[in-house]
C-alpha cells in the first residue's frame, strides 16, 4: 500500500472511531492507531473492507489489546452483495451463477465471517441491516445439510434465518471482522 492510500485510510478510520465512540467506549485512538502500525496485512483488509462499502470500525479490545474491527455500515455492505455462501454453493449452481461466494471472498479479504453471536453483538451497537440481510458462519451440520444461515434486524429485533447455501439476493451480503493483535514498537 502506497503512503498516500494508508494514509488516507487511516484518517477515515479515525475519523470513524472519533464519530462513534459509543461502538468503544475506554478505547484511545493512539492504542488503535499502535496496533495498525507495521502491520500491512492488516491494513489492506481493512483497505478491502473500507473499499467495498465496509465502513469499518472498533468494537472491542481485549485484556491483551488487541482491538477487533466490524464492519459498521448502515446496511450489508454495498460492495459485497449478490454472493452465495461458499464454494461448493457456487458450484452447485447451474444457471445464474453469481461472480462470488461470501467464504471466499471473506478469506481473500483476509476477514473473517461474522458468528450469530458477534452478529447479535454488533446489533447491540446500533441498528444494522434494517433493508438488508448478511449471510454469517454457519456451523458445519446446517451446511452438510445444503444450508447456510444469514442475520438482519426487523420490528426491532434481531432475526437469524435459513437459506439454501446457493441462494443469493441484491440486498444479501455479508460483514466481516477482523483482529489485529500485534503491537510492533
Amino acid at each position: 500500500m502506497k503512503a498516500q492510500e494508508r494514509d488516507k485510510l487511516l484518517q477515515a478510520l479515525k475519523t470513524r472511531f472519533e464519530g462513534n465512540m459509543r461502538r468503544h467506549v475506554g478505547i484511545a485512538w493512539p492504542a488503535v492507531l499502535a496496533r495498525l502500525e507495521g502491520q500491512p496485512d492488516a491494513l489492506r483488509s481493512l483497505q478491502a473492507m473500507e473499499a467495498t462499502g465496509g465502513e469499518p470500525d472498533v468494537i472491542e479490545q481485549d485484556r491483551a489489546g488487541a482491538v477487533t474491527f466490524c464492519d459498521c455500515s448502515a446496511e450489508s455492505p454495498a460492495g459485497r452483495r449478490s454472493a452465495c455462501f461458499d464454494r461448493a454453493a457456487l458450484e452447485s449452481r447451474k444457471e445464474a451463477k453469481p461472480q462470488h461466494s461470501a467464504v471466499e471472498w471473506a478469506a481473500a479479504m483476509g476477514i473473517g465471517l461474522l458468528t450469530e453471536e458477534r452478529y447479535r453483538a454488533l446489533q447491540q451497537l446500533g441498528e444494522f441491516d434494517l433493508k438488508t440481510s448478511s449471510w454469517i458462519a454457519t456451523p458445519a451440520d446446517v451446511r452438510a445439510l445444503g444450508g447456510a444461515l444469514f442475520c438482519d434486524r426487523r420490528y426491532g429485533r434481531v432475526f437469524t434465518y435459513h437459506n439454501g447455501a446457493q441462494s443469493y439476493y441484491a440486498a444479501r451480503g455479508f460483514r466481516g471482522w477482523l483482529r489485529v493483535c500485534t503491537l510492533r514498537v
